[in-house]
């Protein structure tokens, strides 16, 4: 029984990402190809896909557990609209090729650092100017209560983390979220679900539990592959789920800023 658990758990390793994928095995040469131009280009946008019709992932990388991670985020969601990204950040030149385990607890208490979302913009195409995504953004001890804390930190990096969240939307309100951590030897996964419906002025647009938002990133050697899906189940108003799809492809590629200045305060002095 013991060898037989040995071999399963060498299996379990492979299976699982413990040594890391390069970019092409994760995207495919072609995409690679594209992603690295991107990440070189003054904008660095993301790739993005919206889809508002039954959706179907496009863009996720074949990373077993990212896969499992997404499958079990979008659990009896049964989405209207999906918008997907997929952003390259290329660690700095001279830098090692897999990140280690100090950089990735930073990285991590970066992502859990929710009170930094405050503020940040994205560019409204329908108002042609920069807006603020989130007006105000920290951590609660829980739903009901509601009581704020501040950004947590770790003394190890935690393999599973649950935290509750209250963040001003300027387009969708006030709202409270649960954020799902998951971590492992190549990646950091997160999940935000909202608790309370989201509401475009009067109408309510989302309702609650029918929002998920996934954000994968994944370690490839000398860059970070960052994968983030928007998906919902949008009320069906005429136009509510064009108006829901555009905001959040504009407003991903804030999120991805967000964590690409991030990831610049971590790898950003060569060593």
């Amino acid at each position: 029984m013991k060898k037989a658990f040995s071999i399963f758990a060498v299996f379990s390793l492979f299976a699982t990402g413990v040594f890391a994928a390069t970019l092409e095995d994760l995207v495919g040469p072609e995409r690679a190809a594209v992603l690295r131009a991107a990440s070189e280009s003054a904008g660095k946008d993301a790739l993005l896909e919206v889809q508002l019709r039954n959706p179907v992932f496009r863009l996720m990388p074949r990373h077993g557990e990212l896969e499992r991670f997404v499958e079990s985020a979008k659990a009896g969601l049964e989405p209207s609209l999906l918008v997907e990204g997929l952003f390259l950040y290329a660690k700095p030149s001279g830098h090692p090729q897999e990140w280690n385990d100090a950089e990735r607890k930073d990285l991590f208490t970066r992502t859990t650092a929710l009170s930094t979302l405050a503020g940040i913009q994205y560019f409204s195409a329908s108002r042609g100017v920069m807006r603020t995504f989130y007006e105000t953004s920290y951590v609660i001890d829980d739903p009901k209560s509601r009581n704020r804390l501040a950004d947590p930190s770790f003394a190890s990096l935690p393999k599973t983390l649950t935290l509750y969240a209250r963040q001003r939307d300027l387009t969708f309100g006030e709202n409270t979220y649960r954020f799902e951590y998951l971590t492992g030897a190549d990646f950091i996964f997160f999940s935000q679900e909202n608790l309370t419906s989201m509401s475009a002025g009067i109408i309510r647009a989302i309702g609650r539990n029918r929002f998920r938002m996934v954000m994968a990133v994944i370690d490839t050697g000398d860059s970070l592959l960052i994968y983030s899906a928007a998906i919902a189940r949008a009320a069906s108003v005429p136009g509510m789920g064009d108006r829901v799809g555009n905001s959040f492809g504009t407003r991903l590629n804030a999120v991805l800023q967000w964590f690409s200045g991030h990831a610049d305060e971590v790898f950003g002095e060569t060593p």
